[in-house]
């Protein structure tokens, strides 16, 4: 328990004290831990509200309709705690919602608020929710960041119950790559809980508050890579259980029982998947995951990055399709033909149904066309016959070929095209700096989910900015396939093409001259036909020009889904 103990007082309780240091004894450890356990986080939660807590500076008396830069006009405050207050604004000069952040020039965090927030505004990575604006004006310092209306926090979600295994499975992968890229610019969050975590309407997970949240509070840590990895593990656990993973009660979750610890999600609740079970004990990093797991912990986010990289991907669960409604057959009585059909259920009197009838003369007049039909075909039959054996008297006939109408009219038949499983995929980036683009969310193409995409990083052009020629994903086809066709859904009009290495590779090949042009075109829903026959295990969607995405305004590739055929 040390270990945890020791992450749990890297963090300042909302009084506006100094942050306590892993030095601390045993009690002070437990009592800071428990503050924030019950702290439910009044960072810029959309819709959450504050109340007025102790600082070192008032907050600037502001009001509804009160503009900043005589731009950004507040709308609610949803924030007001510790000298610094939080609204729902809108920037009027691009007419769209934002979120602004108010403290006093003179508070002793506006420095250090301002740096955090223009560092993450730098990072620029869309997995983040992006800090607009950082400006000192008028003996005030606020920062505007993203307002994302279509957005729902990981607390309101866990509201209903905990998210299934694989909607659990894409929110640490995503949330773990986005803080691992944070922390390679030296960037840390300390404040990672469930509201800051947005799952979009896309099903995209994004992150808010990057550094600016724990600089508002005057939060700092000296360990911040494993401050962040424990966050992680507490987002998985409550995921996973709708449990938060300490003794208190927190963001809406009940804590664990008391004086039990910290045991496995998988025997808090029935039916948790195991993998993700053992990887919140790693990330919460305490002596009851390693010793009854016998795994390595995880202390960075890179690390738990690979973990998750080492798991069997966790595929999305197939459509449930409800069952057709029972056929019921309908019978016409005589007199009741054209008339109004009763409410089902009203009790309608059931009328008894008259016997068929069946006369001599009926049943004469069928005889009759049965005998019809048997005296056509065998005069049909006769005179093919006697054509056949006339044909077959003239010597000079055996050279010759017989062409009847009936044998224009057939052709060869087309073989049944019949849909290809794509094994694996992988991003390619051969001409970028690290030879990848986005693989956290490459999986996303054959998901089967119409809301979801893997994009591109962003450009500031079309064409890549001139740093390149495309970007792409190579598809696995398990095998040497014959390929057919290869359709390719984008979120914009996107130019791509198809490239095939050889069939007789028998690794991935990772170089772009490897891959031979076997078709081209463009659109939202792009089908590429190969112009001669194409076999081949190692596919190539090569994506060449990018579209400005409607959302953000950025030069981006998303692809949607790819699906491919014989």
């Amino acid at each position: 328990m040390a270990e945890r103990s020791t992450a749990a007082v890297d963090v300042a309780d909302n009084s506006g004290d100094e942050p306590l240091t892993a030095q601390a004894d045993q009690s002070t450890a437990d009592g800071v831990a428990k503050n924030r356990e019950r702290d439910t986080d009044t960072d810029e939660a959309q819709g959450s509200g504050g109340t007025e807590g102790p600082g070192k500076a008032s907050p600037p008396e502001l009001h509804s309709g009160h503009k900043l830069a005589r731009r950004y006009r507040l709308e609610e405050c949803v924030t007001r705690l510790d000298g610094f207050s939080s609204w729902r604004a809108v920037d009027e000069k691009l007419r769209r919602a934002v979120g602004v952040h108010v403290l006093p020039a003179d508070h002793a965090r506006a420095r250090s608020v301002l740096a955090a927030a223009r560092s993450s505004a730098l990072l620029g990575d869309p997995r983040f929710v992006q800090v607009l604006d950082a400006v000192e004006e008028n003996d005030l310092v606020y920062v505007v960041h993203e307002w994302l209306p279509d957005a729902t926090e990981l607390t309101t979600l866990l509201a209903s119950g905990p998210l299934e295994a694989y909607e659990t499975y894409q929110m640490v992968t995503q949330v773990s790559a986005a803080m691992a890229a944070a922390h390679r610019e030296g960037l840390a969050h300390l404040r990672l809980n469930p509201n800051a975590v947005l799952r979009t309407s896309s099903g995209q997970w994004r992150i808010r508050g990057l550094a600016v949240n724990a600089a508002l509070r005057g939060i700092s840590s000296d360990t911040p890579q494993r401050t962040d990895t424990e966050a992680i593990g507490a987002l998985l656990y409550a995921a996973l259980t709708q449990r938060w993973p300490y003794e208190s009660d927190a963001y809406g979750l009940s804590g664990l029982p008391k004086d039990v610890g910290l045991i496995a999600p998988d025997q808090v609740r029935a039916g948790v998947h195991r993998g993700l079970s053992e990887l919140a004990m790693r990330a919460l990093a305490n002596d009851g995951a390693t010793a009854s797991r016998h795994e390595s912990a995880c202390t960075t986010p890179e690390e738990l990055v690979k973990a998750i990289g080492e798991m069997p991907r966790i595929r999305p669960p197939e459509p449930a399709f409800a069952a057709p409604p029972e056929y019921q057959r309908t019978t016409y009585q005589q007199g009741t033909y054209g008339r109004q059909t009763p409410h089902p259920g009203a009790a309608q009197p059931v009328p008894t149904p008259p016997p068929p009838l069946q006369s001599r003369t009926g049943k004469a007049l069928k005889w009759a066309v049965s005998a019809l039909l048997i005296a056509a075909l065998g005069l049909g039959s006769w005179q093919l016959a006697d054509a056949l054996m006339d044909q077959g008297g003239k010597p000079d006939d055996t050279n010759q070929t017989q062409t009847t109408d009936g044998d224009n009219d057939k052709s060869p038949a087309k073989p049944v095209s019949k849909p290809i499983t794509i094994e694996g995929v992988r991003d390619f980036d051969p001409l970028g700096s690290d030879g990848s683009e986005n693989p956290e969310t490459i999986d996303k193409i054959y998901d089967t989910a119409s809301g979801t995409y893997w994009q591109t990083s962003f450009y500031t052009s079309s064409d890549f900015g001139r740093l390149k020629s495309g970007v792409g994903v190579i598809l696995d086809l398990g095998k040497v396939q014959q390929v057919g066709k290869v359709t390719v859904t984008f979120v914009g009009n996107t130019s791509v093409e198809l490239r095939a290495a050889s069939g007789d590779t028998g690794t991935m090949p990772t170089s772009l001259d490897s891959y031979t042009k076997a078709a081209e075109g463009s659109g939202e829903s792009v089908t590429l036909k190969p112009g001669k026959s194409l076999k081949a295990r190692y596919l190539l969607v090569w994506l060449t020009d990018l579209p400005r995405q409607v959302d953000d305004g950025k030069f981006r590739g998303r692809v949607v889904d790819v699906k491919v055929s014989s």
